[in-house]
């Protein structure tokens, strides 16, 4: 009875190129998660401004959004091997300059927004063709089990990193933690490296707008992908509260705990993954999504309502279970039923609404804080989030109702992917 529940690992076993995407995205998510906990902490130290912390996701947010639709279009052109390479290799080059900017008397705030640009940038044009490699690596029935791997990859990382970049920060700066971040990035270039080359299977000649359009068009059209999209760039944008976890933990009187609230939310998504072996027998993908995002935003505000550290913390962990369960039933919905030779450009679109969705989360929180106050923020944020995912499920009944048995999609994606394997 307990197997049904337990996270399917034979992904992991069963497919050499799977496993070193995997272990290497370990390694070089905990480098990220200690700069991502330093960047702000730095940029705090600098100025003490809920506005100068917020502006971090005003600052990254374009770059994303173009370079995000663009490595989208060459996850479909090129090889996606070699583009999740070099712009690996380029993310390290980014974390030096962090560490040279630190090392300066006067570190310069221009040149960590800057950085803070470049890395989403790089980030928009890697994550295309990280997610299209999956399905081509992987066996069709077993995408839902390796999306929950890609989950517990991302928490490892992300429950860890926060507790090693507290204690980095405390015992030996901002600097070494930059430099921890370079160590992880080399680790991560050496194994990647052993990665089969994948060409996508389309037709694509050109990284064009029209090609883009094409990717834009098929979203659009179907309206159960629309959907994930919308329903999750809400839930992130109105109730991400990261940015004001410095202050929050301030406002607390639980400084020491500053790591506790990063690494909150993927406790509870860690918590979801370890007992996901459900998710590969409910076919009510649409369904889940719905009722996912509507629990993150009501344990957003449950949080924000909270005077204390342990229900405060204990609502963020509940809002991060809320969250996987969504993020693990929007990959199912993607993986199964998108054609390869538009995997990479829909990538490019789903990175979208679960980045940019945070980033603006960010500048929304900081500013509405700053207006206002840090409660008022976060309730305010949740809130909003409940309302418009009601919205967004009311107006798209083909999201709501999306069966992996029966969807189209789905079915034409899983004959042709069975047809190949057998």
């Amino acid at each position: 009875m307990l197997k049904r529940f337990v996270v399917d690992i034979s992904p992991l076993k069963k497919y050499p190129d799977f496993r070193l995407i995997w272990i290497s995205g370990v390694i070089t998510r905990l480098g990220s998660m200690i700069t991502y906990v330093a960047l702000p902490f730095q940029i705090k130290e600098l100025t003490n401004s809920y506005i100068a912390v917020g502006l971090m996701g005003a600052v990254e947010i374009v770059p994303l959004i173009i370079f995000g639709l663009y490595g989208g279009v060459l996850a479909d052109k090129v090889d996606r091997k070699k583009m999740i390479w070099a712009t690996e290799a380029l993310a390290m080059l980014m974390a030096l300059i962090l560490y040279a900017n630190s090392c300066l008397d006067s570190p310069s705030l221009i040149a960590i927004y800057i950085v803070g640009g470049c890395f989403a940038a790089l980030n928009g044009l890697q994550s295309p063709s990280m997610d299209a490699i999956i399905p081509r690596i992987v066996g069709h029935a077993d995408l839902p089990s390796t999306s929950a791997l890609m989950g517990l990859r991302y928490q490892t990382a992300v429950i860890f990193g926060p507790a090693i970049g507290g204690i980095l920060l405390a015992s030996f700066g901002v600097s070494f933690s930059y430099l921890i971040d370079v160590a992880t990035y080399l680790v991560a270039l050496l194994l990647l490296w052993r990665l089969s080359s994948v060409m996508p299977t389309g037709t694509v000649k050109g990284a064009t707008l029209k090609s883009l359009g094409e990717g834009i068009v098929y979203a659009v059209r179907r309206k159960d992908l629309l959907g994930t999209y919308l329903v999750d760039l809400s839930a992130m944008f109105f109730a991400m509260p990261t940015a004001l976890y410095p202050f929050w933990a301030d406002q607390l009187d639980a400084r020491w705990a500053l790591g506790l609230f990063y690494a909150s939310v993927p406790i509870g998504a860690l918590l979801v993954t370890l007992t996901s072996g459900w998710i590969k027998n409910y076919p009510f993908h649409g369904r889940a999504v719905f009722f996912a995002a509507l629990g993150w935003g009501a344990a957003i505000t449950l949080a924000g309502a909270s005077n204390t550290l342990f229900l405060t913390i204990l609502f963020l962990i509940i809002a991060g279970a809320s969250d996987m369960v969504s993020a693990l039933f929007r990959a199912a919905i993607w993986n199964q039923s998108i054609p390869d030779e538009l995997r990479g450009r829909l990538a490019g679109i789903e990175m979208l609404s679960y980045s940019v969705g945070p980033l603006g989360g960010q500048m929304r929180a900081g500013s509405v804080a700053a207006w206002t106050n840090l409660r008022t923020s976060v309730v305010s944020g949740g809130l909003l989030c409940i309302g418009f995912v009601v919205f967004a499920a009311t107006a798209l009944p083909k999201f709501r109702k999306y069966d992996v048995r029966s969807n189209e999609f789905a079915v034409a994606q899983r004959k042709i992917r069975e047809s190949s394997e057998n």
